[in-house]
């Protein structure tokens, strides 16, 4: 700041601009020489700058300039604001003088020609006349007599003031005399405020009621440009051009909002109940309109249908926040998975990290090329490395290397355009159908009969129950071969819908996603559906669904390289869709993070069984350990008997083989038993083993291997 700046040839002292502003007096001085709206605005500036450290700072800037800038039209918007409260208080008088909500009951009455009602209504003002004024004279006489009272007592108490001195007065005379000077002293400010009370009080009586509307309010954000209020919303769905909103605005209707305009993530999301005739589907069909009304991009604007055909749920993201990436994938260098929980792949429209879900899940990516679908498929594949009991088949019906740092993770893997590959993959289709039929019967006859796999049973290695994931790398390429695409299409609209509780999850994903292409029964059973920048409605909705594009839910605005990594998905959380940027792990010409993950993974199942028996390092440290059979010595133990308590049964096993049995508590037995899901049940007061529970085991065991040993 230069002297010249501050009207005066006298240098001004330096002002501290970090920490707390401490001006000394001759700054002062020439700060407040300063008058008229440059003056504030400077001083709010030093203001500004002097605490430039504080978090707060940057929204007391957007507050203090915005309103500096409006301060004019503020100014004639508070004069209006002024006169329109008293006229509302002169119509609400006269409408309380003259009845005028009872005559207006009254006079439609008469125009409906209830002649009941309108005697009714004119009886009531007679009665509501009668004990208005009635009431009005009990006031004005309780009144006079304390006015007349009130008139007295400060007679009687100035007069003996006059005559008495305070010293020679009562003690309690004196106090009272000392409280009626303060509230006099009290009475005289409430009088000089009440001017300004009164100008209050008429400003907010005449302020604009509508929805969400404001004049001295600023919302706390660090973008000021991004506001959206319910006025904003309100103004920008009536010049819509749509029939039924324009009748309703035009004949002075508001809007209600069931969820106010509040901050939701990285924007701004509301939802209104639209006026009768008006649909969200509307809306969404003028969706460039609504966001060009809002100042956004057509991507930055989001109206979808909610509940109901009249609600509409609006998001509007804050001006260029969907630009910038989601950053690091958190757990590209620590961290495991558990595929019943999800694995991390993106952040949403309102910056929650939302996981991808496999159990009861399936997936059907797609979407221009060069946009990410591939970078998406290999996060929830790269994930799913890390889950040490999953197991991972993959298929690329192409030529290319997008999955070959998952080989030594993955237990089928094939890549090419070959015939031999799509033979492959209906041959895996196959091969999952077959085991949701084994794994169906195998549920069945557990104890308790789950109805669905679980974390529990997957992490028995015995049960085969573990979670069960095929990639197909563009299926359409699949769908539409000549000799396998019937078949494929086939399968895979079975295991799509019955092979969800069996732990089986099926992954596609195609640049390719026409109505030819992806049968409509594989996109209408599939749980998830991801879209990326796509040509036309056909593509979004044989992504998405059918009618997503009509409702709303479109990624054919999504722009090509601009929005790379960034897609539209359904079914991935409870909101109706989301708009998710991706994670990324880099694996391109020279960078490779994805081998060090896979790596990281291998290193997690060295020590577990995997699918077809245990892994080469723990065949040799478990020969030792297999050779003893608890359930068939278990077997022995029982004698033949139907139940033998717990005790017997540990006696029996220590007679059996003392080097391994002699010591075994309750605890040792019932973890043996767990293992084939067998558990000690009470009879007669003591805990007991049952035959049928170990013979059950024992068949269903033998079965099992011999399926293996023909596999």
């Amino acid at each position: 700041m230069t002297p010249d700046n501050l009207g005066t040839d006298r240098e001004p002292a330096p002002l501290v601009l970090e920490g707390e502003l401490l001006p000394d007096d001759e700054s002062t001085a020439l700060l407040a020489r300063r008058s008229g709206p440059e003056g504030l605005r400077a001083r709010v500036a030093v203001l500004v700058r002097g605490v430039a450290h504080a978090p707060q700072i940057s929204q007391l800037r957007a507050v203090a300039g915005y309103r500096l800038r409006q301060a004019p039209r503020d100014v004639v918007r508070l004069g209006w604001f002024f006169l329109r409260g008293h006229g509302r208080w002169i119509a609400k008088g006269w409408t309380w003088a003259t009845h005028g909500d009872l005559r207006a009951d009254a006079r439609a009455a008469r125009l409906a020609g209830d002649q009941e009602a309108r005697r009714t209504a004119q009886e009531t003002i007679r009665a509501d006349a009668h004990a208005r004024w009635s009431k009005i004279g009990r006031v004005l006489h309780r009144t006079l007599a304390g006015g007349l009272l009130v008139t007295f007592l400060a007679g009687v108490l100035a007069l003996v003031d006059a005559q008495v001195p305070r010293a020679d007065m009562w003690l309690w005379l004196a106090s009272v005399y000392t409280v009626l000077g303060a509230l006099a002293v009290v009475g005289i400010w409430v009088l000089k405020a009440a001017p300004l009370g009164w100008l209050v009080a008429a400003i907010w009586e005449g302020r604009d009621k509508t929805p969400g509307a404001s004049w001295l309010v600023r919302p706390c954000r660090e973008d000021a440009d991004s506001w959206i209020d319910e006025r904003m919303i309100s103004q920008a769905l009536a010049h819509l051009g749509i029939s039924p909103l324009d009748r309703f605005f035009k004949n002075g209707g508001e809007l209600t909002y069931t969820v106010p305009a509040r901050v939701d993530g990285e924007g701004t999301f509301a939802q209104i109940r639209l006026p009768m005739g008006a649909t969200a589907d509307m809306v969404a069909a003028k969706r460039t309109t609504l966001a060009a009304n809002l100042g956004r991009a057509a991507l930055e604007t989001w109206p979808t249908q909610g509940e109901e055909a009249g609600l509409l749920d609006l998001w509007i993201a804050d001006k260029g926040k969907l630009g910038g990436g989601a950053g690091p994938w958190p757990l590209l260098h620590e961290g495991t998975v558990d595929v019943f929980e999800g694995v991390p792949i993106g952040k949403t429209q309102r910056g929650h990290v939302i996981y991808g879900h496999f159990f009861e899940r399936n997936w059907i990516v797609g979407g221009r090329p060069g946009q990410g679908k591939t970078a998406l498929v290999r996060i929830l594949v790269l994930g799913a490395c890390l889950d040490p009991t999953a197991e991972l088949w993959v298929f690329v019906i192409a030529q290319n290397t997008d999955f070959t740092p998952f080989g030594p993770r993955l237990t089928r893997y094939q890549v090419g355009m070959g015939p031999d590959v799509a033979a492959a993959a209906v041959q895996a289709l196959a091969d999952l159908f077959s085991e949701m039929e084994r794994r169906g019967k195998l549920l069945a006859t557990l104890p308790g009969s789950p109805p669905a796999t679980s974390r529990r049973l997957a992490d028995k290695p015995a049960h085969g129950l573990h979670p069960l994931i095929c990639v197909i790398s563009e299926c359409h390429e699949l769908f539409g071969h000549p000799t396998h695409g019937e078949q494929a299409e086939k399968l895979a609209i079975s295991v799509i819908k019955q092979g969800r509780k069996f732990g089986i999850t099926l992954v596609l994903d195609t640049q390719s996603p026409t109505a030819t292409s992806i049968p409509k029964e594989v996109t209408r059973n599939t749980s998830c559906g991801v879209a990326f920048s796509v040509a036309d409605h056909i593509a979004n909705d044989g992504l998405l669904g059918s009618g997503k594009y009509r409702a709303g839910i479109r990624a054919t605005d999504l722009r090509m390289h601009t929005d790379r990594g960034t897609s539209v998905m359904v079914g991935v959380s409870d909101a109706t869709f989301e708009l998710v940027r991706g994670f990324y792990v880099p694996y391109s010409d020279g960078v490779d993070m994805v081998t060090p993950v896979v790596t990281r993974a291998m290193t997690a199942i060295d020590q577990l069984r995997r699918t077809g028996g245990p892994t080469p390092d723990d065949e040799d440290q478990d020969d030792e350990a297999e050779q003893i059979d608890h359930l068939a010595n278990v077997q022995t133990a029982l004698r033949g008997e139907r139940r033998v308590r717990t005790q017997v049964v540990l006696t029996r096993l220590a007679e059996l083989n003392p080097a391994v049995y002699e010591g075994w508590t309750f605890q040792d037995l019932s973890a043996a038993l767990a293992d084939y899901d067998i558990e000690p049940v009470k009879s007669g007061g003591v805990k007991v083993v049952r035959a049928t529970d170990v013979t059950h085991a024992l068949t269903y065991r033998d079965r099992l291997y011999d399926t293996e040993g023909d596999g």
